[in-house]
């Protein structure tokens, strides 16, 4: 009774009044026309009075009164409407069992009783359309211009606490929370529908999120479910991302930083990562592993500044190697790297940051013979596409012959893992950075079995969410900008995975590495760029192709509309993490690539890239050139 309100008593003195002037008018237009007569006009107040207690009862049976009107959707105007039917219905049955007696009242004609359900049903709809039309009216007018109407994801106690912080900014104009305008709740718990938390009703579950948002001109969602399970979240973002509405979340329980008293969830909220929306689990990996493989270890990472690289120093470093070596070209990224790192570690960890260029085999050698590295990652690579087939002859010094420089010393000094960072462009290529990336794992096949020390091995992954020249950064930009978002193809397709993702595997695949092998991970399902296109646009709250076009260029020189990740003879074999196997090792003809080697450095050398290109295929026989 006390959630029985004075709003619910108007809005239920709303429904008796429209039953008995529907009943009322009825009866005199009737009467009028002489349909009914008077003695029965007389009669039919015993109905109207009947029906309007039994539409009463099922209303509040049905839980009309426990719904806010404004939030009305198509089943909420059904479960109305049958609730209206059967009251109608029972108050014929009443009236039906009192015509029986002495003092018998007549049941009224079959055309009244007809006229009157459908009049009375239709006012009782017909007014609650109008209340929601009217309050969105009159709120939307007297809301602010930057006044955010919000949906919370999760009526548990993080969304509470989050409708508490709204309310509290409310009279602190200078809170950033006091823009938000909490409309309503959702939850899978059905248990906790039409309840109210601080006023706010949880009015469905997650699936009818696009439904709710686009019904109540949902500008902001807040995912409020920090102990969900990925699997859970990404489906929750799912519905997220198809609205126009701008996404934030809260962390995972793991990730919150709770102070006594003073939670402020709001302030720790992110927005949504595309990352989250690829469709598969994060990749788990075996720290342990990892973390005895490099404890204690001189480690050199070539192209340490970039986006691989850094992020392989940044998880080297977790695992206290004895020394960690920075090879970069371009020094503001290996700059960058190493400001954070001292930032962070300060004295502790032994960092040297060294501006060479693998392509200069006597600085390598200097480095090589002055720190001797017991484990190498090799990142230093040309990865733009394009570029590199306008400049065959660049990739093929910087990439193949960089490669070759640092595994002849890595060997010559007895480094204990080299490990090289490849792409899924390598297999059968199309393109001049894809077949140079091949060439570097025949080498290092080559080197596998002809070394006795030292153990080669590569890592072969597609695509890298937010690295240098990736398309996310672009997309971004672009949408930013205000220009149109250009994909190259509609059906382009590509495998995912995150920076942390990728240098987990080249750590992961070091650890376990006996020589030779090319380490592939189970990157899910592909996914469509087109897809990742309009998530990312739809992430920044607009529409796709209305607010944002998108453009389709065409495929650029060398592109594939889709990648590959295992040549066919390569074949599989799983290893102790289930989403890491290993292509078997391909005999390599030593004489044979070394005399093509030879070739191909002297073409690249003298800057003839239509040499280079053809030289390049002979070296790679998968390397079928798209011009």
């Amino acid at each position: 009774m006390k959630s029985f309100n004075i709003r619910k008593f108007v809005l239920l003195l709303a429904d008796i009044f429209i039953i008995t002037i529907s009943g009322i008018i009825l009866n005199y237009v009737l009467s009028l026309v002489k349909v009914v007569s008077s003695e029965a006009s007389g009669n039919l107040f015993y109905y109207i009075l009947i029906s309007i207690l039994t539409c009463e009862v099922m209303l509040l049976v049905f839980g009309a009164y426990s719904r806010m009107w404004r939030y009305f959707n198509i089943r909420d105007y059904l479960i109305c409407g049958a609730a209206v039917t059967l009251g109608f219905a029972l108050g014929y049955g009443v009236l039906a069992l009192l015509s029986y007696g002495s003092y018998a009242v007549e049941r009224p004609r079959a055309l009244f009783v007809a006229l009157y359900y459908v009049t009375a049903a239709a006012g009782i709809l017909l007014f609650r359309f109008l209340f929601k039309r009217t309050f969105l009216s009159l709120t939307r007018e007297g809301r602010t211009e930057n006044l955010q109407r919000t949906m919370i994801v999760g009526a548990g106690r993080a969304g509470r606490m989050i409708l508490t912080e709204i309310r509290n900014a409310e009279d602190d104009p200078k809170n950033p929370t006091s823009n938000l305008l909490p409309v309503c709740m959702v939850d899978d718990d059905t248990t906790k529908l039409h309840s109210r938390f601080h006023g706010v009703e949880v009015l469905g579950v997650c699936a009818q999120i696009p439904e709710l948002c686009k019904g109540l001109e949902i500008d902001n969602i807040i995912v409020a479910i920090p102990s969900c399970e990925e699997e859970e979240k990404r489906r929750i973002l799912d519905y997220c991302s198809s609205t126009k509405c701008k996404i934030r979340v809260i962390p995972y329980l793991s990730e919150l930083l709770l102070k006594d008293n003073d939670p402020q969830l709001i302030s720790q909220a992110k927005e949504i990562k595309i990352e989250d929306l690829l469709g598969r689990k994060p990749i788990q990996f075996n720290r342990k592993k990892i973390a005895d493989f490099i404890c204690g270890k001189v480690c050199m990472v070539t192209g340490g500044g970039g986006s691989i690289g850094s992020e392989l120093v940044r998880q080297i470093a977790k695992y206290s190697p004895r020394q960690i070596i920075i090879v970069d070209i371009y020094e503001n990224n290996a700059y960058d790297i190493q400001q954070e790192l001292r930032l962070e570690y300060g004295d502790s960890l032994n960092l040297v940051t060294l501006i060479s260029s693998v392509r200069d085999y006597d600085k390598m050698e200097c480095i090589f013979k002055k720190y001797r590295p017991q484990v190498v990652f090799h990142a230093a690579a040309h990865k733009h596409v394009p570029l590199m087939e306008t400049v065959p002859e660049e990739a093929v010094k910087n990439n193949v012959f960089g490669t070759f420089n640092v595994a002849t010393l890595a060997e010559f000094y007895k480094a204990d893992k080299f490990v090289m960072i490849s792409t899924d462009k390598a297999v059968n290529p199309t393109n001049v950075m894809g077949a140079t990336k091949r060439a570097c794992e025949m080498i290092i096949q080559y080197k596998a079995q002809t070394t006795t020390h030292t153990e080669f091995v590569t890592t072969r992954f597609g695509n890298v969410l937010g690295s240098n020249g990736s398309v996310i950064p672009l997309f971004r930009r672009q949408i930013e900008s205000g220009s149109p978002v250009t994909v190259t193809h509609p059906d382009i397709i590509r495998y995912f995975m995150t920076i942390p993702e990728a240098v987990s595997l080249v750590l992961e695949a070091g650890s376990m590495a006996k020589g030779g092998e090319i380490f592939v991970l189970d990157m899910g399902a592909p996914v469509k760029i087109t897809t990742l296109a309009e998530n990312l646009i739809r992430m920044y709250g607009k529409v796709p192709y209305d607010e944002v076009p998108i453009i389709f260029t065409g495929l650029r020189p060398g592109e594939k509309l889709f990648e590959e990740l295992l040549m066919d003879e390569e074949g599989l074999k799983s290893t102790a993490n289930k989403k890491i196997f290993i292509g078997n090792q391909i005999q390599i003809d030593a004489d044979d690539m070394l005399a093509k080697l030879n070739s191909l450095r002297n073409s690249a050398n003298d800057n003839d890239s239509e040499k280079t290109v053809e030289l390049l295929s002979a070296l790679v026989p998968t390397f079928h050139h798209q011009l």
